[in-house]
């Protein structure tokens, strides 16, 4: 791997730990403002609706794209961005009126503007936001349930049906952040680079990410890819990689679940109070499934990503329980039900 490689491997990781990051320092703020999005947060079908939904909007986004209405998708997830944009600026910011600027310019940007740093920015403030939301509307059954549901579905949506394909296909084109723009230059341009051809030679469609040859890797969470891109150096790199917002989300909603609803005593952490030993060692399990992945993906391989990730997030997170003498079932969940 090259080192303008390593380099767009390095801000990949980089986005990852803000976002995790930024959803733990959310979550008691979130809660305190009443944004827990459901009545009992312990139910496991709160995962199996979120995962219904994820397929009906999947099957919308492919519809949209058929029939040519793709600057529908792209201002639905522009709106997107900006109501998630103001949750966390209004948690954050005391005054409505500035947070509502503020999301307002984000969306703004994003229509006007959508260059890669716009986009990741705009990614980054999602992400956080929307893995906060969700770390403490599900408890720790659902959101185990959930990571492990939507690795299985992410690996047969690139492995066997590949409709992931073409769900990325369309979303390449719309420059929202539904995908993390990694530049390997700082010269790169996403308003310059052309995505017409079949940016998803191999791989799925939600995540796809290049390491000099078409390897992608995906994940099911709204149109998340990493995918190569047509942005090449004089010397035949790659300018550019792509990775699915929904990698970044996913594996830290169990890193905010672990920390909201764990037994673990919290460590102390001024900036981070909700931080325990199940969710730092969830972090380390995403990073080390992340690493996993990058390593594969580099080599020219297609893979699927969610399930490194979120299996990463998972053992993680049970093996900090362990260590903080939480016991399994505590851990897993059960508890109530035996």
């Amino acid at each position: 791997m090259s080192r303008r490689a390593y380099r767009g491997v390095a801000l990949a990781a980089l986005i990852f730990l803000v976002v995790q990051l930024g959803a733990l320092a959310l979550v008691p703020t979130f809660f305190e403002q009443g944004y827990q999005t459901v009545e009992d947060p312990s139910d496991p079908t709160n995962s199996l609706l979120y995962i219904g939904a994820i397929i009906v909007m999947t099957a919308f986004m492919l519809a949209a794209f058929k029939y040519d209405l793709d600057q529908l998708i792209r201002l639905v997830i522009v709106f997107t961005s900006g109501l998630l944009a103001w949750y966390v600026f209004a948690a954050l910011i005391p005054s409505a009126l500035v947070a509502v600027g503020l999301s307002a310019a984000v969306a703004l940007a994003l229509l006007v503007y959508p260059e890669w740093y716009v986009i990741d920015a705009a990614g980054v403030l999602m992400g956080a936001g929307a893995a906060a939301l969700f770390g403490i509307s599900f408890g720790l059954l659902p959101a185990i349930v959930l990571l492990s549901v939507l690795a299985v579905y992410d690996a047969i949506s690139v492995y066997k049906t590949k409709h992931m394909l073409d769900l990325a296909e369309g979303v390449m084109d719309l420059r929202i952040p539904v995908v993390l723009v990694i530049p390997t230059t700082l010269s790169y341009s996403l308003l310059d680079s052309d995505f017409d051809r079949d940016a998803n030679e191999v791989g799925d469609g939600e995540n796809a990410t290049d390491g000099g040859e078409p390897a992608e890797v995906a994940d099911a969470e709204t149109a998340d890819t990493t995918a190569d891109t047509d942005a090449e150096s004089d010397s035949g790199e790659r300018d550019a990689f792509f990775i699915g917002l929904g990698d970044a989300v996913m594996p830290t909603v169990m890193v905010a679940s672990g920390a909201f609803f764990s037994e673990a005593p919290s460590l102390g952490v001024g900036a981070l109070p909700a931080l325990n030993l199940p969710a730092l060692l969830a972090m380390v399990g995403t990073f080390a499934g992340f690493s996993g992945l990058m390593w594969a993906v580099m080599k020219g391989r297609a893979h699927a990503g969610l399930p490194l990730l979120n299996g990463g997030a998972i053992g993680g997170y049970l093996v900090g329980s362990v260590v903080a003498g939480v016991p399994l079932v505590s851990a897993l969940g059960l508890a109530p039900y035996l």
